[in-house]
């Protein structure tokens, strides 16, 4: 049995390049409606975006795109996937055996919210976790497919999920699970560094206020 912490990786746009052309593509396309594209510039793309979010024409930054890939509990997962206007790939376990030597024989689980280093709490939560993950192997071992032992997993168990959206959708997604405090703590606790670290990347679109 293995636990670790969720979290959140942005791998696209990875670097100022890939952000400028997403950027760019906005002003392209914005100006269209406009038939202002002779007032493109080496650096307008963040002044337009700038006025375009202050006219609140959001529309326009959906031209932009931003894909994170979340390492967190099926539980959080399966809210995160209510989320229409995005793509998602997911962590299969209907195909990944995780009897196997490729993980190790071994379980990986969030720890959740609530959940504190040597407290009986924890120690409640690691036993269930562990009698999930030998009933697991049992069946792997008597001739279970992943997809019928899967079922006796916890929600807690970790899932790799990649998240593609548009800029106007992650505003939205932020709002909703970083800067409202409503949101699910394990929610709150992947989601408002990722919102923290679009913030600093890209202010003019994704600055929403600091979370509740």
């Amino acid at each position: 049995m293995k636990t670790i912490e969720s979290r959140a990786v942005i791998l696209y746009p990875k670097d100022e390049t890939e952000l400028n052309r997403e950027l760019r593509l906005i002003e392209i396309a914005g100006r269209t409606a406009y038939k202002s594209e002779e007032k493109i510039t080496e650096n307008s793309a963040i002044p337009f975006i700038e006025m375009i979010v202050k006219r609140n024409h959001l529309a326009v930054i959906e031209f932009g795109n931003m894909v994170v890939k979340f390492i967190m509990d099926r539980g959080i997962s399966h809210e995160i996937v209510r989320h229409r206007l995005c793509s998602f790939i997911q962590e299969s376990t209907r195909y990944c055996n995780y009897g196997n030597d490729k993980f190790n024989r071994e379980i990986t689980f969030i720890i959740p919210h609530g959940v504190s280093d040597g407290d009986t709490k924890e120690a409640n939560w690691q036993g269930a976790c562990l009698t999930a993950e030998q009933n697991y192997l049992n069946m792997i071992d008597k001739g279970f497919s992943p997809q019928i032992a899967r079922s006796i997993l916890p929600t807690c168990t970790k899932t790799e999920i990649v998240v593609k959206a548009n800029f106007r959708e992650w505003r939205h997604i932020f709002q909703l699970r970083a800067v409202e405090k409503a949101a699910h703590p394990d929610m709150r606790k992947v989601m408002i560094p990722l919102y923290q670290r679009a913030r600093i990347i890209c202010p003019a679109i994704f600055d929403l206020g600091d979370p509740e």
